[in-house]
């Protein structure tokens, strides 16, 4: 009916035209352009409708409900991506009701065509929006952060856009889409090759999300790529890692599951971080503890009670396995050592010490003795994480014992420098003079 009533208002300008004195010819053009302003000025109208009254009314009513996953939509403009359809289909109607009779059947359909891909495109751009919905409504959730979907919606982005393109080729060249996909069979091997990277990555995704093997902002440490630092995104093809000298590392995400790396996350979860170092003690300075040894350590707030109950202890052990050979030589029965005493010493500062933690190991330990001396190695845990906080509780522990050593008669071993070599050089200058 709609239509009859156009064509019948298109007949009578046209009438109207020829009787003012204007050509056939000339009159259809003129009426070609008044019908071409008058859809545009209707699609300027309802675009300016949807998108200047209905959607400010749909935005207003969406804030105010108490949800705030609605929001989103139109955080993501996914309402007003669809909007852009109404004007097209005012378009499309136009040109089957008035055009065809103007243009000619075959210039309407070619334009329709296009209308219909552009619409194809639209829907495609307003679906990747509302993935974005769904990403940000997953990522509220609490277990987002160990299996993350990004991968999963560029797939299905990727899938959608291939989707898109078959049927804007079907509807622009009238192909059925089964020929295009038979056509497609013979590419296919191209395909996997080019795509290589992108199917991988799926997989290792997958994976990846599936064991919660790693996750933005977990700090991870990968060698092979020289990646030491913080995950700050995950997508289908890679990992990007931003290294604690703030320079970024982008590895394939499928290498995540072929090579090894370390996430620290474990660690962190832990509530304490490792502190495993060692120092070395020059063993020409190891010996047994005199009388005068043992009573000057008895000053030692956190070696008292433990010298006195040991004396008692090695002193009845003594007396009763050993006899009087125990007094004649060191080497027979038990006796303490300055080194043996400095372990004791220290196991019991880093019990008191406020951020070591008493929950987790801690234990001062001897390592396999070398060239460079005997190994002592301090292993406990840190209750402060933090990288910094970390590094100046381990440096206040170190500098301790490095200062506290002497009390025990012992010596750090270390190389010798110019400084050690030059008393020698001074004295054999003087020996050359005499």
């Amino acid at each position: 009916m709609e239509n009859l009533e156009l064509n019948e208002i298109s007949k009578q300008i046209q009438e109207y035209l020829i009787d003012a004195g204007i050509n056939a010819h000339s009159a259809n053009y003129l009426l070609l352009i008044f019908w071409i302003l008058v859809t545009a000025l209707i699609v300027w109208i309802t675009n300016r409708i949807t998108k200047h009254y209905l959607l400010r009314i749909v935005e207003r009513l969406v804030y105010r409900t108490k949800s705030k996953y609605d929001d989103l939509l139109i955080k993501r403009q996914v309402l007003r991506r669809l909007t852009n359809i109404l004007p097209m289909l005012v378009i499309y109607f136009m040109l089957d009701t008035i055009f065809s009779s103007l243009m000619g059947q075959t210039y309407v359909e070619t334009v329709q065509r296009i209308l219909s891909t552009t619409i194809v495109f639209v829907i495609l751009w307003a679906f990747m929006a509302l993935l974005g919905v769904v990403k940000d409504i997953y990522d509220t959730f609490p277990y987002a952060k160990d299996r993350p979907i990004k991968s999963v919606v560029q797939v299905i982005q990727i899938a959608a856009s291939f989707i898109a393109v078959l049927g804007a080729i079907s509807i622009l060249f009238d192909i059925d889409v089964t020929n295009i996909m038979t056509g497609l069979g013979a590419t296919a091997a191209i395909l996997l090759l080019v795509f290589k990277d992108t199917i991988l990555g799926f997989v290792a995704g997958i994976q990846l999300s599936a064991n919660k093997m790693v996750s933005a902002g977990d700090w991870i440490t990968m060698p092979t790529y020289k990646a030491d630092g913080t995950v700050i995104d995950i997508t289908l093809n890679t990992v990007k890692v931003q290294n604690w000298d703030k320079t970024i590392t982008t590895i394939p995400t499928y290498k995540m599951v072929e090579d090894s790396f370390i996430n620290w996350k474990g660690m962190e979860h832990s509530g304490g971080r490792r502190i495993k170092r060692s120092f070395n003690i020059d063993v020409r300075s190891v010996k047994f503890c005199s009388a005068e040894m043992l009573e000057r350590f008895k000053n030692i707030r956190l070696l008292k009670d433990y010298i006195v109950q040991k004396e008692e202890e090695l002193k009845i052990h003594n007396l009763h396995k050993e006899g009087e050979s125990a007094m004649v030589s060191l080497a027979n029965g038990r006796h303490l050592t300055n080194i043996g005493v400095l372990r004791k010493y220290l196991q019991e500062y880093l019990k008191e010490h406020p951020m070591i933690s008493n929950e987790m190991t801690c234990m001062v330990r001897h390592l396999q003795p070398t060239e460079k001396g005997q190994p002592i190695e301090i292993y406990a845990f840190s209750k402060d994480q933090e990288w910094l906080n970390y590094e100046s509780i381990q440096a206040d522990i170190f500098d301790h014992i490095l200062a506290v050593i002497e009390e025990f008669d012992l010596r750090i071993y270390q190389l010798p420098s110019g400084s050690d070599f030059h008393p020698m050089q001074s004295n054999l200058a003087s020996l050359k003079q005499l």
